[in-house]
């Protein structure tokens, strides 16, 4: 009996779902990882798991003894780390999660930096704009923009991301420069997404107000519409780290500045087991250092 090993397969099985995925994380088989599970419960006198055949589902106390565990995993995991020296080399595999643009812009040079600086690290990563399943599909960490969904994950700011409404020279001069909000709907606009019908948020003269915005061309890529502005198509509105170049060349001019949101904010988040992982918490405080000026 190792109530410690016990308790990692547990989580694990929490985390993944099912026993087979559990087991294929763990490298053991779905039947040892079911039996440890059950000897588990049977020497705690209770049931934590409901089980069908479709899924598992946690009870209250299984519920209970996941949340209590997975901080005393975390907490032995800190004390050996502790015991042994943080100044051992870093090792292991960091997957990772970011948004496709924000990436290409940043992250390549970052990551190359970080890997020369820890040279037993791996990183794994996927570049989608999709708001991964961390626990499910087995990330330690994920890059995420805007407003974070309220969840068992643990949250680091990084940095503000400004987005600025702009438009070239050319498109300005042809259609005339919008001074409120209102005005874009005599306008070509470039809306970020594929639904039929976008809303633009603005904030100014001490309300906030919302535009439903149309034109010849939307798409889920910054660098596209960025490009299809540049071009004269209309008028956009992206992250600063997608048209700073643009703006800094007078390529594309800012309009309606005194409407503009609030930064979002860049996050990084991942599960709560993984926060006292030294590639995440070394990897995060490298980020913020690098990115603080975003």
């Amino acid at each position: 009996m190792n109530p410690y090993e016990d308790m990692r397969i547990f989580a694990q099985v929490m985390e993944a779902g099912s026993f087979t995925a559990a087991a294929e994380r763990l490298g053991l088989s779905k039947q040892f990882v079911s039996r440890r599970v059950m000897q588990l419960e049977a020497r705690l006198g209770v049931r934590l798991l409901n089980r069908s055949t479709r899924r598992l589902d946690a009870t209250p106390l299984g519920e209970r003894y996941y949340q209590n565990g997975l901080r005393l995993l975390g907490e032995v995991q800190l004390l050996e780390q502790d015991i042994s020296g943080q100044t051992l080399e870093l090792r292991g595999t960091l997957r990772l999660s970011a948004p496709l643009s924000f990436a290409i812009a940043h992250l390549g040079c970052l990551l190359t930096e970080f890997l020369q600086c820890h040279p037993g690290v791996d990183v794994e990563v996927d570049l989608s704009d999709r708001a991964v399943d961390l626990i499910g599909e087995g990330y330690d960490l994920a890059l995420r923009i805007g407003t974070l969904e309220d969840s068992s994950l643990v949250a680091r700011r990084i940095a503000a991301v400004e987005r600025v409404y702009c438009a070239s020279p050319g498109y300005l001069a042809a259609r005339g420069t919008p001074q409120v909000p209102a005005q874009l709907r005599g306008h070509d606009c470039l809306p970020y997404g594929h639904a039929r019908q976008v809303q633009w948020q603005f904030k100014g003269e001490g309300k906030a107000s919302s535009i439903a915005v149309s034109g010849r061309m939307r798409a889920n890529n910054g660098e596209m519409l960025r490009d299809a502005a540049v071009a004269g198509m209309g008028i956009t509105y992206l992250p600063t780290f997608i048209i700073g170049e643009a703006l800094e060349q007078g390529r594309l001019v800012p309009v309606l500045e005194d409407w503009t949101l609030p930064a979002l904010q860049l996050s990084a988040v991942y599960p709560q087991h993984r926060q006292v992982a030294r590639p995440v918490q070394v990897f995060v405080a490298f980020l913020r250092e690098r990115l603080a000026r975003l």
